[in-house]
């Protein structure tokens, strides 16, 4: 008998889980033995990871894990939990429903300092993918530029990086722009009614270039927009990390060594996606997403600059920018007087210790962990996305 993987897809979409399959062969030999006892999904290690938002290529790397079998490779049985609008992953991963949550840095500080025990354990996006955008007759390519503009921002912590880069350039956001609520999408941008919106690189700047210009009948191209990167005025905060639980952390050494193990394998389906983008796109496009083939590798290629390269190795936390999420995480404040955290973070807000022992294993068996020769692919966005 030869055994075999197979990705079983949960029906509804909600979750996917590894796990190992026996498929029956014969050599026609008669060496290998009729009936060897079977082989379950209940010899692996369940674990549960939450996601941020729905199913798109921003996970690439874990729906990738599983369909390479890499979870399984490490002894994992692991399922895969959407987010949503209503859901706080660090909150779910807080009260124990999960093992693992993927979480953006500050946000997941501020429900650290209401008390939720977690810890960032790999950090994978090493920049910032949000942008403020505009259309490029308006003149907006650096914050300081946002002066008397109508400025959209979808709130809910995202926000920060946007007015720490007005108030490093001298802006007051309270009194020098006039700041609107952004829904999820690009349409008031689109109408007019916003004259500098916020987007994701690996989003909804590409729902733009899916749009057609209603002057020439032709969809949008970046030569229409200008766009303010956070990276680039210093404002950036880290973004997609794996945070785990702290107290098991601390006390549990099933729990440390199944992290070490969980990190290993999610990082080889990110190096996947990063060598294989059209593949990776593909793997999330079977798992239901709403988002077009042509988004979706639009954002898969756009998640890889994030990630590559990634020179100390992919996963670890760079002090320096973890200083800087946290300095704007203190001092900056929204438009309604509060700053994402109030007090430093303690110690144990983040580690290298599981990811460098990750990095090491994966450097042993050859791996190329940081992808110092990464180059992004070309994608062509179609109407819709599709």
């Amino acid at each position: 008998m030869r055994l075999t993987r197979r990705t079983a897809w949960g029906a509804a979409a909600v979750g996917v889980t590894a796990a190992l399959v026996l498929s029956g062969c014969s050599s026609g030999s008669g060496d290998e033995p009729e009936d060897e006892p079977a082989m379950s999904s209940e010899v692996l290690i369940p674990v549960k990871l939450q996601l941020q938002w729905f199913t798109q290529a921003q996970f690439a790397g874990y729906y990738a894990a599983i369909d390479q079998g890499y979870y399984v490779d490490e002894g994992l049985d692991v399922q895969i939990i959407e987010g949503g609008t209503d859901i706080v992953p660090q909150s779910v991963l807080a009260d124990g429903s999960v093992d693992y949550a993927i979480a953006w840095v500050p946000k997941a500080l501020a429900s650290r300092e209401q008390g939720a025990g977690i810890t960032d354990v790999a950090q994978i996006f090493q920049k910032s993918g949000t942008l403020q955008v505009s259309f490029a007759d308006k003149g907006i390519s650096t914050a300081a530029d946002l002066e008397g503009k109508t400025v959209g921002n979808w709130g809910y912590g995202n926000e920060f990086e946007l007015f720490a880069g007005m108030t490093a350039a001298g802006l007051d956001p309270a009194t020098d722009v006039t700041l609107v609520q952004q829904q999820f999408d690009m349409n008031a941008f689109l109408a007019g009614d916003i004259d500098a919106a916020q987007a994701m690189t690996y989003n909804e700047y590409a729902q733009l270039l899916e749009a057609e210009n209603p002057d020439t009948g032709e969809l949008y191209t970046a030569d229409d927009f200008t766009a303010i990167n956070w990276n680039d005025e210093g404002t950036a905060m880290l973004q997609d990390a794996i945070w785990a639980n702290s107290e098991k952390l601390a006390s549990d050494e099933e729990y440390q060594e199944t992290t070490v193990k969980f990190i290993k394998a999610s990082l080889k389906g990110w190096i996947y996606a990063r060598d294989n983008p059209e593949e990776a796109r593909d793997i999330v496009v079977a798992q239901g997403s709403q988002l077009g083939n042509s988004h979706q590798l639009w954002q898969t290629n756009e998640i890889n600059k994030l990630i590559w390269p990634s020179p100390d190795g992919i996963g670890m936390i760079d002090e320096d920018a973890w200083t800087q999420t946290v300095d704007v995480a203190l001092t900056t404040k929204n438009d309604q007087g509060a700053t994402v955290i109030t007090t430093e973070p303690d110690a144990e807000a983040y580690t290298n210790e599981y990811v460098e022992q990750a990095l090491a294993e994966l450097e042993e068996e050859g791996v190329d962990v940081s992808g110092e020769g990464f180059e992004p692919i070309d994608v062509t966005l179609e109407a819709g996305g599709n």
